[in-house]
């Protein structure tokens, strides 16, 4: 589990760990990897259970990605499941956004990615099993007001997932891809503190969920090889919204999507119509106050 020291990541691995798996952690901060460790291994259903602890940044060198790697699988054996769950955000208007930002967030978020499924992926292959989960976000079916460096990142984590479902499906190798909502973590806590009026207006639509709830429907999910795992009522309907080319799990799933398409486009065109409302006010607003302040 990449990002697996706080979070989502975080609760991803204790689930996987209460149902027995071994757990190799990935994350930059060595306190926290080891302070997460401890956590997660209080969930140990046999005295076999091993978490082991790796501090790498992801997202920088591929070779240096590629040799811890080989590293835990010669200590746990092979990748039978990567969660690919690092990543960073950043809010803020378009022409607000330092450039770099966007530099980074792709590397953190798409390269952060790339790097660890490629160095699993030949392995998986021939070994005829394996998955592989990318976390997404809803950030990444729906672009929004403020989120245009972190968006592109999501985005781009399904092109790469449905591109190389295709490939690998033939040796059994299955990707799902993850579109959380807003998610009680640090990292959203964090996101919160920056986030323009408009943005906080829009995600206050929709309620919050507790990481523990998402990283249950992930792993399910990924156990059963779904390719795509959304949480909630406005997650399903923004799953069968963006469906596009994507592939099915089973001809239910694609039934269900070619029924519900139509009604759900126009309660989607609503909320959009309701989110453009707001980014209108916030601008009338905006636009008064500083005519206010000019006259004083």
């Amino acid at each position: 589990v990449t990002g697996g020291s706080s979070g989502i990541g975080k609760c991803i691995a204790i689930e996987c760990y209460k149902q027995g798996a071994f757990i190799t952690l990935i994350a930059r901060d060595e306190n926290k990897l080891l302070q997460t460790k401890k956590e997660i291994e209080k969930y140990s259903v046999n005295d076999k259970q091993v978490v082991l602890c790796i501090s790498v940044d992801v997202s920088k060198d591929y070779e240096q990605v590629e040799n811890v790697l080989k590293q835990a699988q010669e200590k746990l054996g092979p990748v039978d499941m990567l969660v690919n769950c690092a990543g960073t955000s950043v809010t803020g208007k378009f022409e607000d956004i330092e450039m770099n930002a966007f530099e980074r967030l792709m590397a953190v978020n798409y390269l952060g990615s790339v790097y660890p499924s490629r160095a699993v992926i030949a392995t998986m292959k021939e070994r005829r099993m394996g998955r592989i989960v990318f976390v997404s976000s809803q950030a990444g079916q729906l672009g929004l007001f403020g989120y245009t460096a972190y968006s592109a990142t999501k985005f781009a984590l399904r092109g790469l997932a449905e591109a190389l479902q295709m490939e690998v499906k033939p040796y059994n190798v299955y990707v799902t891809v993850a579109y959380p909502p807003d998610t009680d973590t640090p990292g959203f806590a964090e996101e919160s503190k920056t986030k323009p009026l408009e943005t906080k207006l829009i995600s206050e639509t929709s309620s919050v969920c507790q990481a523990e709830q998402v990283a249950r429907v992930i792993v399910k999910d990924a156990i059963q090889g779904n390719f795509n795992s959304s949480v909630g009522s406005d997650g399903y309907m923004l799953s069968i919204l963006t469906s596009g080319m994507s592939p099915v799990t089973s001809i239910t799933e694609g039934l269900q999507q070619v029924v519900c398409m139509g009604i759900f486009r126009i309660v989607g065109l609503f909320y959009l119509g309701s989110f453009d409302s707001i980014v209108r006010r916030c601008m009338m607003q905006r636009e008064k106050s500083e005519s206010a302040d000019k006259t004083e």
